[in-house]
């Protein structure tokens, strides 16, 4: 559920320069919901309606001025209101504990933004040039990652015995939240009721988190970093308080990370390697591969399979899931299931999904969608891809990086992690039990005005 207020605030995050603006459309081109407005040759403008900020018009943009203010990235035509002044001033507080996690697919692009190589994977720089900004804790989002597929999964299982609410899409993208919300309304039932993995993390760091450290609350200050510039959006949403705070206190993207680094003058390529703080920075394979598309479907079935059959799955790399082309699907034995799954690559192809919904043809049980091209990895808050031949090779170098971190992990499974035990061993309880519930779940609302 949204306010008003917030829904106006939120729709500023994407803008673009009308003195910049040379009419190209390449952004109209990108755009999923076509939300891009001009004529060719004259500068553009920003449907708010139908924009859902993925930022992917950000990302293509290449009109640029040499006048450059590394906090808002006006630079560029096409360009993403920042809060690094926000950040900054935070940092320096010392009454403030401050707290940040990243997402899987910042570890294998923020590297780029430094003269290394695209997909370059790099967590340990990551978390050293982190601590080096004068973050007190350095966590990481695929701890969240881990704990959706717990609950994600268990609400799955529950739905098909039930035979309610199918077929049950992802809810991790907030681009296709917002645009299940404004567009769609009548499915919102379909959506999973679990936040995403940013805010599932938010309301554990805040309270799990605070616990064990034996530290107030009400005194962090939680740092999300994202590929994504719709998340912003969804860390200010009114429902995103279940930890008695904001459970997610800013966002920035993994450019805004790299001026950051760079204002600082830490000498990210040569940084000593460093370690994420246990146990909210540990995670298993299954949580890195949420970067890219179809990786939140895998995770999904690795656990699923197990949980429902209680026997060792054949063979972890599912790579009938894997790829980044329109709309895949199979089936998949589980036991006595025959689990009918899709994988949704990019807004523009979740239409034809969603009518096969309002026309009672669609025989899916569960649904991943990301709205960006290939997920995660080619999120709007990623490093600048300036030259179009760079861009099919960063993005497979990108989600190579993910696998090649996920085939190398000792666990590669959600439920297998032993944070993720202890965690509702002490805290949570069970899966969508009552706590679990109450921290990790939301509703959605129909929220046009």
């Amino acid at each position: 559920m949204l306010t008003n207020k917030n829904i106006k605030t939120n729709k500023n995050i994407i803008n673009i320069n009308k003195e910049l603006c040379t009419g190209c459309r390449r952004c109209s081109d990108v755009c999923p919901v076509d939300a891009i407005d001009g004529a060719k040759g004259e500068p553009q403008s920003i449907n708010r309606d139908l924009c859902v900020l993925c930022g992917q018009c950000v990302q293509i943009c290449s009109v640029y001025s040499l006048k450059n203010n590394k906090n808002d990235e006006p630079s560029f035509a096409a360009y993403n209101n920042g809060r690094l002044n926000e950040l900054k001033s935070a940092l320096k507080n010392p009454n403030l504990i401050k707290m940040v996690q990243c997402a899987p697919a910042v570890r294998v692009s923020i590297a780029e933004d430094f003269g290394l190589e695209l997909g370059a994977l790099t967590p340990g720089k990551l978390a050293a040039a982190l601590r080096c900004l004068n973050f007190d804790r350095i966590y990481d989002t695929s701890f969240g990652a881990d704990i959706t597929i717990m609950e994600e999964g268990t609400e799955l299982i529950k739905r098909i015995i039930s035979n309610k609410n199918l077929p049950m899409f992802t809810s991790c993208c907030s681009a296709w939240v917002k645009y299940a919300e404004d567009q769609h309304p009548e499915i919102l039932s379909h959506l999973s009721s679990c936040k995403s993995p940013m805010q599932m993390a938010g309301v554990i760091i805040k309270t799990y988190g605070a616990e064990i450290e034996n530290i107030d609350p009400s005194k962090i200050f939680s740092v999300a970093v994202m590929p994504c510039t719709c998340k912003q959006y969804e860390c200010d949403r009114e429902n995103m308080y279940s930890s008695g705070f904001k459970d997610v206190d800013l966002v920035i993207t993994t450019r805004e990370l790299a001026y950051l680094i760079k204002d600082a003058a830490i000498d990210f390529a040569n940084i000593k390697d460093e370690e994420f703080d246990k146990p909210l920075g540990d995670y298993s394979g299954a949580g890195t591969i949420f970067g890219a598309t179809g990786g939140v479907m895998e995770a999904a079935i690795r656990t699923g399979y197990e949980l429902i059959t209680k026997e060792k799955i054949d063979d972890v790399n599912l790579n009938f899931i894997r790829g980044h082309d329109g709309i895949r699907t199979a089936t998949v034995t589980v036991g006595s299931w025959d689990l009918k799954v899709a994988v949704v690559c990019g807004l523009k192809n979740a239409n034809k999904i969603i009518q096969s919904i309002n026309d009672g043809t669609c025989d899916y049980h569960f649904i991943e969608v990301m709205g960006c091209p290939q997920g995660c990895i080619s999120g709007g808050g990623q490093p600048k891809i300036l030259l179009d031949e760079d861009r099919e090779i960063a993005y497979e170098k990108r989600k190579a990086s993910l696998y090649k971190h996920d085939s190398d992990m000792l666990i590669r499974k959600s439920h297998e992690n032993p944070h993720i035990k202890k965690l509702y061993k002490e805290f949570l309880g069970e899966p969508l039990g009552e706590k679990s519930h109450h921290l990790l779940h939301t509703k959605y609302k129909y929220t046009k005005i």
